[in-house]
């Protein structure tokens, strides 16, 4: 990738803008920042509190790479990928594979969320947050709205209609060799779920289903049946507004 480097002087500080030109876009260098505005001394300075979730994430990745810059790497992440991504990952070669960073710096953000999840955890208890209508499934999902990229999305469910597990399956164009039944119901199958619903979200804005979600949906609610776990629903989330995939979940 080619890139043009730009030299400005601001506060009689040296810096140096990073000018993608596939991106259009400009970014600030970390050794080109002011001292007391970098993430790290902020942290220090003020607490974690005054820090944006990019300079957070910047911060636990340290540096950057030789093709991307920290505050590029982590500003494109949380873009591009959202923030409830990054607490999903179990698997670091995943992550790695799926938001193109290296496999040590992901396995820095799966340690880090999973000290936040058993924090979390052992401070909240068990979730408590009851799924009954495509409403409520665009009323939990309000972090996907915005998304460049589509995600595919399991929430699981106890009897009483209770999530008791929550899982981004797929980044990606939804298709038949992205997604496979058996990613869908092994974590039903590991939680002990007695039901899904599938989520994903269109960038376009348009919350009608393709020919090829509608394909898909029925090819797990197939499955689901023979595994004994009931795919209630597949809900398209937009910006502005939500719907059900269309197909018989009985």
């Amino acid at each position: 990738m080619i890139r043009t480097m730009l030299t400005y002087k601001l506060k009689n500080i040296d810096f140096v803008l990073d000018l993608d030109p596939k991106e259009k876009k400009y970014f600030l260098r970390i050794n080109d920042l002011p001292h007391d505005e970098r993430p790290r001394e902020k942290l220090l300075k003020y607490g974690p509190g005054c820090l944006t979730v990019t300079e957070l994430v910047a911060v636990l990745l340290t540096t950057g790479t030789k093709k991307e810059e920290v505050l590029e790497m982590s500003s494109r992440i949380i873009k591009e990928y959202g923030e409830r991504t990054l607490s999903d990952y179990v698997d670091p070669r995943k992550m790695a594979k799926d938001l193109n960073i290296p496999e040590f710096k992901a396995a820095q953000i799966v340690a880090c969320a999973e000290l936040g999840r058993r924090f979390y955890e052992k401070k909240m208890g068990a979730s408590a947050i009851t799924i009954r209508t495509p409403k409520d499934v665009f009323d939990y999902t309000v972090d996907m709205r915005e998304l460049g990229k589509e995600h595919l999305r399991g929430l699981y469910l106890n009897s009483h209609h209770k999530i008791i597990h929550d899982e981004v399956l797929s980044i990606g164009t939804l298709n038949s060799n992205l997604i496979h039944p058996r990613e869908v119901f092994k974590p039903a199958l590991d939680y002990c779920a007695a039901a899904v619903i599938l989520v994903h979200n269109h960038p376009s804005g348009e919350s009608e289903a393709s020919d090829t979600d509608l394909e898909i949906t029925r090819q797990l609610v197939s499955a689901g049946k023979i595994m004994g776990v009931h795919l209630l629903d597949h809900v398209i989330v937009t910006k502005d507004g939500y719907s059900s995939v269309k197909v018989n979940y009985e």
